[in-house]
C-alpha cells in the first residue's frame, strides 16, 4: 500500500478511535497532527528532506499563526457576546408573553409562539445552547401545564432553538466562509430564506398537528390567558418586537447593503445588545461579568477546536489526503447530482457523532476542490452542507440541543420523549434540504439581486 495513503487511513482512524475516550477534540486534532507531521518529516512522506529542516512541523506552526491573525474570524466573538448579552436582557421573555397573549385562541398557539420567537432569537442571537435552554425555561413548563404533548412540545422547542446555527448572523457561517474562502456577507444572504423554508415547514407541521389531532396542541385555557383588549394585545407585540428586529436590521441590513463589513457589525450588534440590556434595567457589573466570561469560554472552545482542526487539516493534505478523497467522490459512478447527495449523506451521518465544529473544519475543506470540479455553485454546496449540519443538534446520540434542553426540562420529560419529539423535526429538516436541492435560487437570489 502506497506510504501515504496508508497515512490518510491511520490519520481517520486514529481520530475516530479516539473521538470515543472523552478526550477533548481540539486536543485529539492537534495530537494526531503534530504526531503523523513528525512521522511524516522522519520517514520524508512530504518529500521534504529530513536533514535539511523539520520544514513541515514550521509550515504547521506558519498556519496556526494564521488563524490567530485571520481578521475574518473577529465577528465570531462578537457575534457570541451579543447573543449572551441578548439572552440576559430579558427580550425573550416579553417577546414569549406578547406572542402568547396575540395567539391563546389558535389551537398550537404555544407552540407557534414558540417558532416564531426561536426565528427572531436566531437573528438576533445564534447561540444555539442559549436559545434552546431559554426557550426550554419560558416556555416548556406553560406547554405542560396547558395539556401539550410532551413530544411535541420538546420537539418544537428543540427545533425553533437550533434555527440560530442557519438564520444569519451565524458563527457557522462565519467558519465556512472561512473555510470555502467565501464572502461571509454572501452566505449570510444565501442562508435568509433556507432558514425560513425551514421555519416555514415547522409552522406548517404544528398548525397541520393542532387542527387535525387538537388534543395534543389545545388552546390556552380561558382562566390562563391574560386579559386585555386587542388593541392593547397588538401595543404589546409591537414594543416586544421592535428591539431585536431593529437590532437584527441594524446588524444584517448594515452588512447586506454593504453599509458595513461583517466585523463592524457584529461590533454594532454587541454594543446594540448591551444598550438594550440597559434600557430594560438588566444590565450590571454582574451580568457585564457573567456574559463576559460566557464569551471568552464559548470563544475558546471554538478557536481550540479551530486549532486543532487547522494542525490536522494541514497535515492530511500534505499527506495528499484531499487528493484521496477528490479521488474517491469523482470516481463514483454518479453524475454531478448523485456525488453531491453521497456527500450530503455523509455529513448527514457524521452530524449523529460529530459536532458541526469538527464537521465544518475537517470534512468541509476535503470536499471543497471537488465543488469546482463537478461544475457547482461554492455558495449553494455550502449551504446545503449548512441546512444538514442543522440536524446533527437533533440527532442522537450527540445532538447537543437534546442535551441543552434535558438539562432544564421538569422531571416529567424522559430521553424517550425527547427522542421521539425531534424525529418529525428531523424529517421536515431533511425535506427542506430536498427543496433547497431542487430550487437553487433559494440561495444564490438574493445575493445576487443585492449585488447586481
Amino acid at each position: 500500500m502506497d506510504l501515504n495513503l496508508l497515512f490518510v487511513l491511520l490519520m481517520f482512524g486514529s481520530f475516530a478511535a479516539l473521538l470515543f475516550t472523552g478526550f477533548p477534540v481540539a486536543f485529539i486534532l492537534g495530537g494526531i497532527g503534530l504526531l503523523f507531521a513528525g512521522l511524516g518529516e522522519v520517514l520524508n512522506t512530504f518529500g521534504v528532506d529530513v536533514d535539511a529542516d523539520l520544514s513541515y512541523l514550521g509550515l504547521v506552526v506558519n498556519r496556526i499563526y494564521g488563524v490567530m491573525i485571520n481578521y475574518g474570524l473577529v465577528p465570531i466573538p462578537l457575534f457570541i457576546f451579543m447573543g449572551y448579552m441578548l439572552d440576559r436582557s430579558g427580550i425573550a421573555k416579553n417577546l414569549l408573553h406578547a406572542m402568547q397573549t396575540l395567539l391563546w385562541r389558535v389551537p398550537g398557539g404555544l407552540a407557534l409562539s414558540v417558532t416564531a420567537i426561536g426565528v427572531i432569537l436566531a437573528a438576533s442571537t445564534g447561540i444555539i445552547g442559549a436559545s434552546v435552554v431559554l426557550l426550554g425555561t419560558l416556555a416548556l413548563p406553560t406547554m405542560l401545564q396547558e395539556k401539550y404533548q410532551p413530544e411535541l412540545a420538546v420537539g418544537t422547542i428543540s427545533a425553533a432553538g437550533c434555527l440560530g446555527i442557519l438564520i444569519p448572523p451565524s458563527i457557522m457561517l462565519v467558519l465556512m466562509a472561512d473555510q470555502m474562502t467565501l464572502s461571509v456577507g454572501d452566505l449570510f444572504m444565501g442562508a435568509v430564506f433556507p432558514g425560513l423554508v425551514l421555519a416555514g415547514l415547522y409552522t406548517v407541521y404544528i398548525m397541520g398537528v393542532s387542527f387535525t389531532r387538537p388534543h395534543l396542541a389545545p388552546p390556552v385555557a380561558e382562566q390562563d390567558r391574560q386579559q386585555g383588549s386587542l388593541a392593547e394585545t397588538l401595543v404589546m407585540v409591537s414594543s416586544a418586537l421592535v428591539p431585536p428586529v431593529g437590532l437584527i436590521f441594524a446588524v444584517l441590513g448594515s452588512i447586506f447593503f454593504g453599509i458595513a463589513s461583517p466585523s463592524e457589525a457584529a461590533g454594532v450588534g454587541a454594543l446594540g445588545a448591551t444598550i438594550l440590556a440597559a434600557a430594560s434595567g438588566k444590565l450590571n457589573w454582574g451580568t457585564l461579568r457573567e456574559v463576559s466570561y460566557a464569551t471568552t469560554k464559548t470563544s475558546s472552545f471554538i478557536f481550540a477546536i479551530f486549532l486543532g482542526a487547522t494542525c490536522f487539516s494541514v497535515v492530511l493534505r500534505g499527506v495528499g489526503g484531499d487528493e484521496v478523497v477528490e479521488n474517491l467522490l469523482t470516481s463514483l459512478p454518479f453524475g454531478p447530482s448523485g456525488i453531491i447527495s453521497v456527500m450530503l449523506l455523509l455529513v448527514f451521518f457524521l452530524g449523529f457523532f460529530l459536532d458541526w465544529i469538527e464537521i465544518t473544519l475537517v470534512v468541509l475543506p476535503l470536499m471543497q476542490p471537488v465543488v469546482p470540479a463537478l461544475g457547482v455553485d461554492p455558495l449553494w454546496f455550502t449551504l446545503l452542507v449548512a441546512v444538514c449540519l442543522q440536524t446533527s443538534f437533533l440527532t442522537p446520540p450527540v445532538g447537543f440541543a437534546l442535551f441543552y434542553l434535558k438539562g432544564v426540562a421538569p422531571p416529567q420529560i424522559t430521553v424517550g420523549h425527547l427522542y421521539r419529539g425531534i424525529v418529525p423535526f428531523v424529517i421536515l429538516q431533511i425535506i427542506g434540504l430536498a427543496i433547497i436541492v431542487n430550487f437553487p435560487s433559494l440561495v444564490t437570489w438574493l445575493p445576487t439581486t443585492v449585488y447586481r
